[in-house]
């Protein structure tokens, strides 16, 4: 495994943070960072317990230690507090979780994880990450997604289009879960009552985008439950993207957030 750097900084202009998913790393943003990058200053950040990013608190695990954590991270490398923040899944749990804070100018949240309403959701969703740890380490799994026609059918709960992930993209995604140490202690953690709290109202402008093709919180059992929790926000479906969209439709992706933050780069 090669050492990855715990963040990428690159663009100019309004600055935006940007967090990616449960087992990822900064990386997952690559293909859409240089349509961002035109109109901010993007900041990708590994979050804690993941590859490259800080050791997660030796306490038991909640999503506020996660974002403590994060939160340190931040400071430390010099993100601003006012920086639009887009996360992905976990990411965008996390990010609503920093505009909780007063630390988001904005939120655009990608399929955000954090909400069931039946135990049974849950219970599917810890059984569907479980389940995929354990075949993504299986060995020849890697060797499988490898080969092109192979990758939309192993990698369908992360994208659609997982096809148009390149030998690179597939070696990153395995390093990655390979070396997160946040997973086992998030779901170990997660019961009924460790779900989003929910917002007495939106902190400020909030964009929840859900992918219209998630596989893994489809929106169906997992998104109600979350406009619920965050009311005030926007929701827009994206079509023809998964639980990842990053690399299904980078345009789509770059479009959707950069519409959120469109007033002040147009000032």
């Amino acid at each position: 495994m090669t050492t990855v750097e715990p963040f990428h900084r690159g663009g100019s202009g309004p600055p935006m943070l940007l967090l990616h998913g449960m087992t990822s790393s900064w990386r997952a943003w690559k293909p859409v960072l240089p349509m961002l990058e035109q109109h901010h200053e993007v900041w990708a950040v590994t979050m804690p317990g993941h590859v490259g990013g800080p050791p997660l608190p030796d306490e038991a695990f909640s999503i506020d230690v996660m974002v403590d954590a994060l939160v340190e991270r931040l400071d430390e490398i010099g993100v601003p507090r006012d920086a639009h923040v887009v996360g992905n899944s976990l990411g965008g749990w996390a990010a609503l979780e920093l505009a909780r804070r007063g630390r988001a100018r904005s939120v655009v949240a990608l399929s955000p994880a954090g909400a069931w309403a039946m135990p049974s959701d849950l219970y599917r969703l810890l059984a569907t990450f479980r389940v995929g740890a354990l075949l993504a380490g299986w060995a020849p799994i890697r060797l499988l997604a490898s080969f092109r026609p192979l990758r939309r059918i192993l990698l369908r709960s992360v994208s659609e289009h997982a096809d148009r992930y390149s030998p690179e993209d597939v070696d990153i995604l395995f390093d990655d879960l390979a070396g997160c140490t946040a997973l086992d202690p998030l779901l170990s953690a997660a019961s009924m009552d460790t779900s989003i709290a929910p917002f007495d109202h939106a902190p400020c402008p909030i964009r929840i985008a859900w992918s219209g093709a998630d596989k893994t919180i489809p929106y169906g059992r997992y998104g109600r439950p979350m406009m619920d929790a965050v009311p005030g926000a926007e929701l827009v479906v994206l079509p023809g993207v998964g639980h990842v969209p990053m690399v299904d439709n980078p345009a789509l992706v770059a479009w959707t957030i950069l519409q959120q933050t469109r007033d002040e780069i147009a000032s």
